[in-house]
Parts: structure tokens; C-alpha cells; sequence
């Protein structure tokens, strides 16, 4: 078992008490163990990042670019390292988490090149010989809060646009998946960052919970995770000035209407469903088809479900991975039995997969509900698991109306061969991604992220609409006459 260190004023450093990090695929062996930071641990992060910050903010965006740069060379160099420990801590399969891991240096790449572009408007003024010009500006100390489910990709949307815009940060990766946070970390540090400019804190939340939330030095928080413990930090700011982004929980539909191409929606659900074991804030949860095509759209994507292979990431043949933790697998599992108790019907899957060496670890089959209604609590809950139900709608309207009737708004996406029906859906449909005949997860890195309603919070993740959060704008007005 490995122990690491965690990164705090530009230096490597434990603490002497641990935190065993375990392999969803079997969690009787723990594979690494990571620092266990107190109290005073998080507000010593604090002071770095602030003396950090001090320094970062006026450095050379064509410096910050050239370490951006460098680190993306890096992770690049250490994909099959990374990528193995991704796969490791969280379950993913082999070609998963190398995609991840080359996506966190795609957002190193992306936003390294913000450093050529312009950071100001100029302005007319009413007054003669007066220049008004604007100019963005970081905003200070970032505390970034990121989940088990993207352990390295969720930081690098994060951590990258904010650092490389001139602030600092206190980075917490989610307890069960830290190794990943701790190599981008690592790549930034070898790359030349200086110290302060970004600290890692690893610990137990609930003991280093007020450290990490109420120091009054953080300007900003960014958060990915669920709506019950985001609202909890929004209510937790609501008296102080610090701006909160939250990319929060989404119960994303896909429609398929009776004009579509049937074995490439199945298909193409499947993947959007049954990707990391359908632990994507995007991925496919529910799918409504329009009813002459529903039985034979319900027997294509029965047939591609049932074509998934299900065990351990590190298994080339896998395509469907463990769920993250026995909580996620039992919260999963927990979900099922509710669904079946009200009503649905299970037509594949349905039960854990203890077959052979995977009763050891925390396997799902992809599952397939049918008979369910509107007030399903499974149809309107996250799940964040392998779990499809579908529903049969009578028309278009009733497919968006259906689409519509939910609390989130992350993503959704129609199947169709009519261009007509593909833009009213995008037009019509209450969410802040839309796909045409795509999967909803893929979303590039210069593409804005991000979803309305109880799926967000109004900042946006990546593009440079990231920039209205890590950023503030400074209005200048010279006047040159005499």
C-alpha cells in the first residue's frame, strides 16, 4: 500500500494520521493512503494560498501559460501512471480513464492559450479626451470542492480556468478518489508553479468542515456534487460575499421520436446511459419514445444492455465498471428495490453482480425499468447508477412536456431525422445542453458546461464563460487633456 503526500505551500507533507483509499473492483485490500488533515492543517492551506495568490496575480500570463503548457506535456508523458491509478480508485475501465486523463491536459491546453487573448474592452466616453477602458481581474482565493465520480477531469475544468486567470487555490478532491487530484497537482508543481498558488487538502469533511468553509479569506467556491450538500454551502454563504458555481445533480432524458434511426438511438443511449456505470452528472437516465416505435426502440436497447460486459476496469474486455463505493452500490441497489415496489418492471438486470471475484467489489447490472409514471420516484430522482427507465409519450408535445417535468436541467438530447423537431426541441427543451442524435455526456472544453434550474446555479463551467466566476471586471477612465 502506498502512502502519499498532499501539496500545501509548495511542499509535499503528512500529517501522521490516514486515510486508506480502496479498489471499488475489490475493497477488501486498500491500494493507497493519504494524509489526514485537521483543522489547523486547511486554515495553514489558506495562508499559503494567500501568499500565493499575492504572487500568481502578477505574474506574466505568457508564464502562467508556459507552466499551463508544460504541465498539459507532463500528465501527457504520465498517461498510463495516471490513467491506471483513475482506473484504480475509481473503477472507471482502461479507455475511460485514459480519456480522462488526456481531457484534463486538453483543459491545461485550453486555457494556457487564454493568455493571448484579450482581457479588456475599450469604451467610449462621453467626455472629451477620455479613453474608459475595462480590465478583468482575478478575485482572489478559490476553494475548489470536486466529486468521486471525475476524480482528475472535474478539477482540471475547475482548478485550470481559475489559475490561469491569476488566482489561487485550495483544492478538497472528494475523500474516496484522491489519487487523481494529487497528479494534476503534481503536474502543475513540477511544472514550475509556485508555491501557495495551489494547496491540496485531503481529510474527512466532517471534521474539517468550518476550516474549510467559513475561513474569510475565500473570495469564490466552486462545487461539484449533490444538490443536498451544495444548497447547504449556499445557505452557509448566504451572508457573506463569496460567489458559489455549482454544477449540481441532473435527471437527464433522452427522446426518442418514431422518425428516428431505432438501432443507432439504442445504441447511442446505451453508451450516453451506461458509461461509467452511469455515474455522469450527464449521463442518461431516462428515456421517453414516442409510442408506435416504443416496443421495438424497448427490444433494440434491451439487446445492447444485455451486450455489456460487466468487471473491473482494469479488464480490457469491460465495458461496464463497478459502481464507485459499497455506498454508491447499495444506494443504487436501494433505488431498484423502490422502483419494483411501485410499480416497474424490470426487463434486464435489476440486482447487484456478485458472479465470481466481483462479490468482492461493487457491481450493478445495467438495468432496464419499464412501467413506470410521472410520480416514480425513479423517474424523478437521481440515481447516479446503470439504471434506464423508459416511457412511452403519444406525440412530440407530450415528449417535451415530459422532458420538461422535473426539477433539473442539465441535459437532454432527441433522436430524429427532421430537422424541424430537432430545433423546437433545442428551442423548447428546459435544459442547459442539448444534444441532436448524440450522446448528452461529450462536452468539449471550449464549449460552455452547465445546467439551468436545480442542475446549476447560474455560473457556467468551462469556454470562457467560466470567466464571469474567476473573474471581477475593473472599469478605467484617463483623461488626457489638459
Amino acid at each position: 500500500m502506498r502512502s502519499l503526500e498532499t501539496l500545501s505551500g509548495g511542499e509535499w507533507v503528512a500529517t501522521g494520521e490516514w486515510i486508506e483509499v480502496h479498489d471499488p473492483a475489490d475493497v477488501r485490500t486498500p491500494l493507497a493512503r493519504i494524509p489526514a488533515l485537521a483543522a489547523k492543517d486547511v486554515t495553514r492551506a489558506y495562508d499559503h494560498a494567500e501568499r500565493g495568490f499575492a504572487v500568481w496575480k502578477r505574474i506574466s500570463p505568457f508564464e502562467r501559460a508556459r507552466i499551463f503548457t508544460e504541465a498539459a506535456k507532463l500528465i501527457r508523458e504520465r498517461v498510463d501512471e495516471i490513467a491506471a491509478d483513475v482506473t484504480a480508485e475509481n473503477g472507471k475501465t482502461g479507455a475511460e480513464a485514459r480519456g480522462e486523463t488526456l481531457k484534463a491536459a486538453d483543459f491545461l491546453d485550453y486555457y494556457a492559450g487564454l493568455a493571448r487573448q484579450g482581457y479588456g474592452t475599450l469604451l467610449h466616453d462621453a467626455r472629451p479626451d477620455t479613453r474608459v477602458h475595462t480590465q478583468r481581474e482575478p478575485i482572489g482565493v478559490i476553494l475548489v470542492i470536486s466529486p468521486w465520480n471525475d476524480p482528475l477531469i472535474t478539477p482540471a475544468r475547475k482548478l485550470a480556468p481559475l489559475l490561469a486567470t491569476g488566482n489561487a487555490a485550495v483544492f478538497k478532491p472528494a475523500t474516496e478518489t484522491p489519487l487523481s487530484g494529487l497528479h494534476f497537482a503534481r503536474a502543475l508543481h513540477d511544472a514550475g508553479l509556485p508555491a501557495g498558488v495551489l494547496n491540496v487538502v485531503t481529510g474527512r469533511t466532517a471534521e474539517i468542515e468550518e476550516a474549510l468553509l467559513d475561513d474569510p479569506r475565500i473570495a469564490a467556491i466552486t462545487f461539484t456534487g449533490s444538490n443536498e450538500v451544495g444548497n447547504r454551502i449556499r445557505r452557509r454563504l448566504a451572508d457573506r460575499n463569496v460567489r458559489f458555481q455549482g454544477e449540481l445533480g441532473g435527471k437527464n432524458a433522452s427522446v426518442v421520436l418514431k422518425d428516428a434511426d431505432l438501432p443507432f438511438a439504442a445504441k447511442t443511449v446505451v453508451a450516453a446511459s451506461f458509461g461509467q456505470a452511469g455515474q455522469r452528472c450527464t449521463a442518461t437516465s431516462r428515456v421517453i419514445v414516442e409510442r408506435p416505435v416504443y416496443d421495438e426502440f424497448t427490444r433494440l436497447l434491451v439487446a445492447e444492455v444485455e451486450a455489456l460486459k460487466v468487471g473491473p476496469g482494469s479488464d480490457p474486455a469491460t465495458t461496464l465498471c463497478p459502481l464507485s463505493s459499497p455506498k454508491q452500490r447499495d444506494s443504487v441497489l436501494a433505488h431498484l428495490t423502490g422502483a419494483v415496489e411501485q410499480g416497474a418492471t424490470v426487463l434486464t438486470g435489476g440486482h447487484a453482480d456478485t458472479e465470481g471475484d466481483r462479490v468482492h467489489g461493487c457491481f450493478v447490472q445495467p438495468t432496464v425499468l419499464a412501467d413506470v409514471t410521472a410520480e416514480t420516484a425513479i423517474w424523478r430522482e437521481e440515481v447516479f447508477g446503470p439504471v434506464l427507465a423508459v416511457r412511452a409519450v403519444d406525440d412530440f408535445d407530450q415528449a417535451v412536456d415530459a422532458v420538461n417535468d422535473s426539477p433539473f436541467g442539465l441535459a437532454a438530447a432527441v433522436f430524429t431525422r427532421d430537422l424541424a423537431s430537432a430545433y423546437r426541441f433545442a428551442d423548447d427543451a428546459e435544459c442547459g445542453q442539448i444534444a441532436v442524435n448524440a450522446t448528452t455526456p461529450g462536452w468539449d472544453v471550449h464549449l460552455p458546461f452547465g445546467g439551468f434550474h436545480d442542475s446549476g446555479t447560474g455560473y457556467k463551467e468551462q469556454g470562457d464563460e467560466v470567466l464571469r466566476f474567476s473573474t471581477r471586471v475593473k472599469t478605467v477612465a484617463v483623461h488626457f487633456g489638459t
